[in-house]
């Protein structure tokens, strides 16, 4: 029998992961959203694309949330872009209502589901979303280091003009810039990246990986990045369903881990058919350890910020 995947939210985003999971071939998958007739013809348009790429899974466009019944991984990248004249503030509580609304009609339908959070300001809304569900911490997890950690690598790749295949990236802390490259854990064949590039060279990569989202949103003027984040997504869906153990950074609840007490953070983890199954803990220098303090105070922020407003 077929795994079942929702995705909820399928603008840009959802889309794309809905595309990259179709062509996995191993589940079922659902889009859902609010406006009518666009969950439906995206899920036909991609339907059609089956008999040409070979995949079968069933698509289910909707916005009935008793289609959902039973996912294995709910993903919810469903939200609003900041537009012009919004303060973040602003954007922040009507994701957060968004989020919150999304999660109340979810779990019913899939108690027992890994959900996995996209929408931004993703650290926030992941701990929202876990408040929200009552879902025990290791099925709920926010979508950032995957992303984060894929640009990191690309960077690298392209500045040693080497495969990307051969390069490893690791990047903890929040989604943003304020997220904490490491590269004395990031390597290339093994290959410290720091016996391969100059500090100054290395401290420029780890500055266009924390703006990674911002260039690209500066590029596009009336978007922000799809392609990659929706693959990064399908990895941990991927990690899930076919319960790889993988180990892969994602923002999920720390308990004292890295000395941060009751806050999502990207952290590496192992994942698999449980979701979190573990946290992997690292020794990180003093430099390191302030930066990841540094983060956690800036998702901290918002979290108190959303405490203003909505009680969890």
């Amino acid at each position: 029998m077929r795994k079942k995947v929702t995705v909820v939210g399928v603008g840009m985003v959802g889309g794309a992961t809905v595309q990259y999971l179709a062509k996995k071939d191993y589940c079922d998958i659902v889009m859902v959203d609010v406006v009518e007739g666009l969950p439906q013809g995206k899920a036909l348009d991609l339907h059609q694309a089956g008999p040409i790429e070979g995949f079968d899974g069933r698509l289910i466009g909707t916005t009935d949330y008793a289609d959902t019944a039973n996912s294995d991984v709910v993903v919810i990248s469903s939200g609003l872009p900041r537009k012009p004249g919004m303060s973040r503030d602003d954007l922040l509580f009507q994701n957060a209502l968004i989020v919150q609304s999304v999660v109340e009609k979810i779990v019913p339908q899939s108690p027992n589901a890994v959900l996995i959070v996209v929408t931004n300001p993703l650290d926030a809304m992941a701990q929202l979303a876990y408040h929200t569900s009552g879902l025990p911490k290791n099925r709920v997890m926010g979508m950032a280091g995957v992303l984060d950690s894929a640009r990191f690598r690309c960077f690298i790749a392209e500045e040693l003009n080497v495969s990307v295949q051969e390069v490893t990236g690791f990047v903890l802390g929040g989604h943003g810039d304020t997220m904490v490259p490491l590269p004395r854990y990031s390597t290339v064949a093994g290959i410290p990246i720091t016996e391969m590039l100059s500090e100054e060279r290395i401290k420029e990569i780890c500055h266009r990986t924390a703006y990674g989202g911002s260039e690209i949103v500066s590029l596009l003027k009336t978007g922000s990045a799809f392609y990659a984040p929706g693959s990064a997504i399908c990895n941990m869906v991927d990690a899930i369903l076919m319960d790889k153990r993988r180990i892969l950074p994602c923002t999920v609840l720390l308990e004292g881990e890295f000395d941060v007490h009751g806050l999502f953070m990207g952290v590496p983890v192992k994942l698999g058919s449980n979701g979190i199954e573990q946290i992997i803990k690292i020794n990180l220098t003093d430099e390191e350890h302030t930066a990841f303090q540094k983060s956690a105070a800036a998702v901290q922020e918002l979290i108190d910020t959303l405490r203003t407003r909505l009680i969890f």
